[in-house]
């Protein structure tokens, strides 16, 4: 080989390397790309749980199951409707055994406050129309009840499970956190006593 023939393959070498370069930075940052909106694509399809402790309660529209209206003059109930009145908000569902617990503690309180500016609302969570009427005939629930079927309303709440119980006082704003599990009524009382219309208002701890 000359030297003319030398120089000429070292020049053009580095030229033939360049495409495989510039393709294994572009295959790097696909990948760094792909990891990224990976990463994204979790966030955005399962959000952090809200502790959902105080501030607004999340927007509630309920169509409600005929015959079990509690008295409530329309088919469906949202909070709006609900300002200036205390509110319990209760996630059961038939097939939920804790929910058994806590039917009848439930239907008492309901009618101990309900003269007293206090409105339940239980929102029964995927479940079976026969079976929920059946649950709530059988625990003689009669305030105001429906369906979340499509769960929409559980994960406003951001709700972990059935029962969970939730208290908003007169303003809209939530009282303490959550309830887990089945609430006894002692524990209602307590708890009501601090949405209760024209009471001050403290919040408690989670």
């Amino acid at each position: 080989m000359t030297a003319q023939e030398k120089l000429s393959s070292d020049e053009t070498g580095p030229v033939r390397g360049a495409p495989a370069r510039r393709w294994a930075v572009a295959a790097a940052l696909a990948l760094v790309c792909l990891a990224v909106g990976g990463a994204l694509v979790l966030l955005l399809a399962k959000p952090p749980q809200k502790s959902l402790c105080s501030g607004p309660a999340p927007a509630m529209a309920l169509q409600l199951y005929d015959g079990y209206r509690g008295g409530w003059p329309g088919s469906s109930i949202s909070l709006d409707d609900l300002k200036g009145k205390g509110v319990v908000v209760n996630f059961w569902a038939s097939w939920c055994q804790p929910c058994a617990q806590e039917a009848a503690d439930m239907q008492a309180a309901w009618q101990k406050y309900k003269d007293q500016g206090v409105v339940f609302v239980g929102v029964d969570y995927l479940d079976q129309e026969p079976n929920a009427l059946q649950y709530l005939h059988q625990y003689g629930v009669d305030y105001p009840n429906g369906p979340d079927m499509a769960g929409q309303m559980a994960q406003r709440y951001a709700i972990r499970g059935v029962p969970e119980t939730f208290f908003i006082d007169p303003q809209g704003q939530l009282t303490g956190c959550r309830q887990v599990g089945p609430i006894d009524g002692p524990g209602l009382a307590a708890r009501i006593a601090q949405i209760l219309p024209g009471q001050p208002s403290s919040k408690l701890s989670p």
